[in-house]
């Protein structure tokens, strides 16, 4: 028969707490790993796979690095003042023409018809003005006429008024002959001065209507010389000296007044046209300089002119020549133009590079002393240029930094270096 041992009372009382003490050191390893353990998360990179930086101070150079394009200094457009059809094209593209030389030239019935029109009002205008004239001299000669025998009438009547009078006091006639003798001569004296009256105003009126004609006739017959001069506009001319550019019209084609046919370009200077990033459109403005390498030559530009509408994000610039030109320079050449925006000054610098598309400049990798580990760091980049990077906050000149590209890299906030 087995005999039942008791065991010692200490070491059961330590089996049968056991658990609870295990659970207590687990807590205690818990909580000391939070508290002092490192527990960003971690990625394991190749360092041939890396582009490592220095950060470092130096002169920043505030310009920007645009693509532009050679352009004649000046572009007239043709445009006829007069529509009609093509017969004849004078010249040819990439012709050189003189100013007032005939281009093409145009056909307009409706025009010839309007010139026949205006013609025949005139010469009607001229026909009625005369005719006006002679009835007005016809008109003037009869009052006139008129005023003579009034004047001779009256004339008569004051005679016989006197020779009445001399009777009457004579007591040869009646009293009545003498009172009408003396009515017939104020009748007369008062029609003469009537007859006066109304060939003065006859006078103004006629001198008016005359004006008034005359002017309606030089308006008309200024109508007819601008309607002859619109013919003339059927033939359209260089505005200016230059190289016929573009003429996009065909014989037989209609085409309308104002209509854009062609350009002449003035090659007596030449402009650079860029376009410029919206990010600049702050900074860009009339007078800042810029620059480009042709061969072994430094060539100097000026911005001449901003304009302010941006199209897909660009807006566009005009150049100027600040000195020599390049020999051979031809329209449509390209040149990289180096576009100053301030002054060079002191900054703390690191290179461009490709970490700035998944980072937008707000942070980036910076490496351990040791050069095994790397950190992610919040930055702050200011200015740029097609080189350089401005960093105004989050690094100092000595450290060194990753700027290759960061997709590999997910969220990891620490990278091990191998």
């Amino acid at each position: 028969m087995d005999k039942l041992i008791e065991q010692p009372r200490g070491i059961a009382r330590i089996r049968k707490h056991w658990p609870w003490a295990a659970a207590a050191a687990l807590l205690l390893m818990i909580a000391g790993w939070l508290l002092f353990g490192n527990h960003a998360s971690t990625l394991r990179v190749a360092a041939s796979d890396l582009t490592i930086a220095d950060v470092r101070q130096a002169e920043f150079k505030d310009y920007v690095r645009l693509s532009g394009q050679v352009v004649p200094i000046q572009v007239v457009q043709l445009s006829p003042e007069e529509g009609g059809i093509v017969t004849e094209r004078v010249a040819e593209e990439g012709t050189m023409v003189r100013k007032g030389d005939v281009i093409i030239r145009l056909r307009n019935s409706n025009l010839d018809l309007q010139i026949l029109n205006a013609e025949a009002e005139l010469a009607e205008k001229q026909n009625l003005l005369r005719n006006t004239q002679v009835a007005m001299q016809q008109d003037r000669l009869n009052n006139q006429l008129e005023q003579a025998q009034l004047a001779m009438d009256t004339e008569r009547k004051l005679r016989t008024y006197r020779q009445n009078e001399r009777l009457y006091n004579e007591r040869l006639i009646s009293r009545e002959n003498y009172l009408q003798a003396e009515e017939d001569y104020h009748l007369a004296q008062r029609k003469q001065g009537l007859i006066t009256q109304r060939l003065q105003q006859d006078s103004i009126y006629r001198s008016v209507q005359m004006d008034q004609m005359e002017d309606n006739l030089a308006n008309m017959r200024t109508n007819v010389v601008l309607v002859r001069e619109r013919k003339n506009k059927l033939e359209v001319r260089a505005p200016i000296d230059g190289e016929l550019g573009l003429l996009d019209v065909e014989l037989g084609q209609s085409v309308t007044s104002g209509q854009k046919i062609g350009q002449v370009n003035d090659l007596s200077d030449y402009k650079i046209e860029a376009q410029v990033d919206e990010h600049y459109i702050d900074r860009v403005r009339a007078g800042l300089s810029a620059n480009f390498v042709r061969g072994d030559a430094n060539f100097s530009l000026t911005v001449r002119k901003v304009y302010p509408e941006v199209r897909e994000g660009k807006f566009r610039t005009d150049f100027i020549f600040r000195g020599e030109r390049p020999a051979n320079i031809r329209s449509g050449q390209t040149y990289y133009l180096n576009l100053e925006l301030g002054q060079p000054e002191q900054a703390v610098l690191i290179p461009r590079g490709a970490f700035f598309q998944k980072t937008g400049g707000t942070w980036i990798y910076v490496l351990s002393k040791d050069g095994r580990t790397a950190f992610r760091r919040t930055i702050c980049i200011g200015r740029q240029n097609p080189q350089y990077y401005e960093v105004t906050e989050g690094l100092e000149p000595g450290e060194r930094v990753i700027t290759s590209g960061y997709e590999a890299f997910g969220d990891n906030e620490r990278l091990e270096i191998r």
